[in-house]
């Protein structure tokens, strides 16, 4: 069993241990589901990964490319 605190604000930080076993890197996200009296944590998976679920698929490189496009138009105020 590996045990966290709760800060006053509400937030844990999850031990190494734990970190590493499920493969979360600094940064990472996670997913977090109540299940009775229970919190599973999972980590949460990268968008990026899901390479063309949405329509064709583009290698990796192209679609951050494109992501960052996106963003710097958007920051901009250039409408899509």
């Amino acid at each position: 069993m590996i045990l966290a605190t709760v800060s006053s604000k509400g937030q844990i930080t999850l031990p190494a241990k734990a970190r590493r076993g499920l493969g979360i890197r600094r940064h990472g996200r996670v997913s977090a589901e109540v299940r009775g009296h229970e919190m599973i944590i999972k980590p949460a998976p990268d968008l990026l990964e899901w390479k063309g679920f949405a329509g064709k698929a583009l290698l990796l490189e192209q679609e951050q490319e494109a992501l960052g496009d996106a963003v710097s138009d958007h920051r901009l105020g250039t409408p899509f």
